[in-house]
């Protein structure tokens, strides 16, 4: 149930869209720039593709054509695979960075339709750079994790795109939760502590989210809905009974 739950907030955050059209709208400008950036590096790969993985399996040279070909082919796989766990990770980190105005606007006025006093607290700049850089780390290291499993047998590259979409997901999840939380004065500890809590609805919205972005031209789309459903779902983890939050990290 707490994943299903948690895959609802990213169609509450699409609802937005009939709502405040034209505010969403602001929100596909950040989302289409970088991933024009993300394309082309996407077509320089699979240009290069054939001759990367070539010189990545010299040993296979003297191999039967076949077995050869397989080896080659599911690495192929494996590397795109990669490429968009890291991309779609980081995707979301850049976008938010670099469209911050556009999408703070949508996240007060989401927080305005929800209700109550609009947080302000905020982070510094530095400090979301600094959180920007820990998710594109913690990207590349998923990226090689996912590459390492798919060298298994048989079930490697199934395995590995499966392991690449849930911890991809709940990477996203975190960054697109860490605004409206840091909102409220949580620190990067205290956030934790709160996801980790509820990790069935954290993980249902990023792996919703993150499997929209597959589609093509999904995260143009989804990315502003993706911050209003981060909103409201911030809300309710903090309401929820079992939050375990520390009072003590958050400034009221």
């Amino acid at each position: 149930m707490g994943l299903l739950a948690g895959a609802a907030y990213v169609g509450a955050g699409l609802g937005m869209w009939r709502r405040r059209p034209r505010l969403m709208l602001l929100g596909i400008v950040p989302a289409l720039l970088v991933l024009l950036a993300v394309l082309a590096a996407l077509v320089g790969l699979l240009v290069n593709l054939g001759d990367l993985v070539a010189w990545a399996t010299p040993f296979a040279d003297g191999w039967a054509e076949v077995l050869r070909g397989l080896l080659r082919l599911g690495l192929a796989l494996l590397v795109v695979v990669g490429f968009l766990v890291l991309t779609s990770v980081t995707f979301t980190a850049v976008t938010l960075t670099v469209g911050d105005p556009f999408y703070e606007r949508i996240w007060v006025a989401t927080e305005t339709m929800l209700g109550g006093p609009v947080p302000d607290e905020g982070s510094s700049a530095w400090r979301s750079l600094g959180d920007s850089a820990v998710l594109v780390l913690l990207g590349l290291v998923t990226a090689v994790g996912v590459f390492a499993v798919g060298l298994l047998p048989v079930v490697g590259a199934v395995v590995g795109a499966g392991v690449g979409l849930v911890v991809s997901g709940r990477l996203l999840a975190g960054e697109l939760l860490s605004r409206p939380l840091a909102a409220r004065g949580m620190d990067r500890a205290a956030r934790r502590e709160l996801l980790r809590a509820h990790p069935g609805r954290v993980l249902g919205f990023g792996v919703a989210t993150q499997a929209c972005f597959l589609v093509p031209l999904g995260a143009v789309v989804v990315m502003p809905a993706a911050v209003v459903g981060a909103t409201m779902l911030a809300r309710d983890l903090l309401t929820r009974p079992g939050s375990r939050a520390d009072p003590a990290r958050i400034s009221r």
